[in-house]
């Protein structure tokens, strides 16, 4: 027997790291809220852990995209430019704070239910949400774009140092509408290269003030990588619409548990 691997841990990263590859949706949405409810992990570690997590498998998709040349790295730039000097200042600010009291259970909790019942909102509405902004909004200046691009990267570093949820869903909708000429392939591309220094950044901190668990990380990728292959394979065969509500429906339902 393994004494790093645990069977539950390494299941529960092929169930997640299964509907990732079948939805797209980023692990944060998926893999945080099953350590709180499932497993009882205190949420701040949760968050930590599953930073780490993404970190290191979001390594992975950026260098494949990085090889196809499907990142823009200027965007990537841009995102960064506010995403990581936002997730520094949040996470130097939850160092100060006793993230294993229930304070900070309350806060975490409250920050990841609302992000989850953001990125079910943007799972069902997408296409409206994109029609809506083409008909009232239209074309940004390039300059505009550039500061509004930071202003989100800006927003997604906060919300994942303190929850891990946003770097998926909602960071690609928001790329999809600030440059609407861009193919979706590049933007994919270009939000899982700019997640790989937002998760680390965020995972590292957490790792220094001692809210991250170094027994359960190894399992959930054990089972995780082969469970994105898996789902990609699958997902070719299962009609979008369909897994979209579906997966919306489940972070709805744990945004509540999260809250009650």
């Amino acid at each position: 027997m393994l004494h790093w691997f645990d069977p539950l841990y390494g299941f529960s990263g092929l169930c997640v790291g299964f509907l990732v590859g079948m939805t797209g949706v980023g692990g944060g949405s998926l893999m945080t809220p099953l350590l709180i409810l499932l497993f009882g992990v205190h949420p701040s570690t949760a968050v930590g852990t599953d930073l780490l997590y993404a970190a290191i498998t979001k390594t992975g998709g950026s260098l494949i995209h990085g090889f196809f040349k499907t990142v823009d790295w200027r965007i990537v730039g841009r995102l960064a430019a506010g995403s990581l000097p936002a997730a520094a200042l949040t996470l130097a600010i939850l160092s100060r704070q006793n993230l294993n009291g229930e304070a900070a259970r309350a806060v975490i909790n409250s920050v990841l239910s609302v992000g989850l019942v953001v990125t079910a909102c943007v799972l069902v509405f997408r296409r409206a949400i994109q029609a809506y902004y083409a008909s009232h909004v239209g074309e940004l200046s390039p300059g505009r774009t550039k500061l509004i691009t930071v202003t989100v990267g800006a927003a997604l570093g906060i919300l994942v140092s303190i929850s891990s949820v946003g770097a998926g869903a909602i960071g690609v909708t928001a790329l999809v509408l600030l440059y609407p000429k861009l193919p979706i392939r590049r933007i994919v591309g270009s939000d899982i290269a700019h997640a790989v220094p937002l998760t680390l950044l965020g995972g590292v901190g957490h790792w220094m003030f001692g809210s991250l668990d170094w027994h359960i990380l190894p399992s959930l990728l054990v089972g995780s990588l082969p469970g994105v292959v898996l789902g990609s394979r699958v997902s070719v065969r299962l009609p979008d619409t369909g897994l979209r509500y579906i997966l919306a429906s489940v972070l709805l339902v744990v945004a509540g548990k999260l809250i009650l």
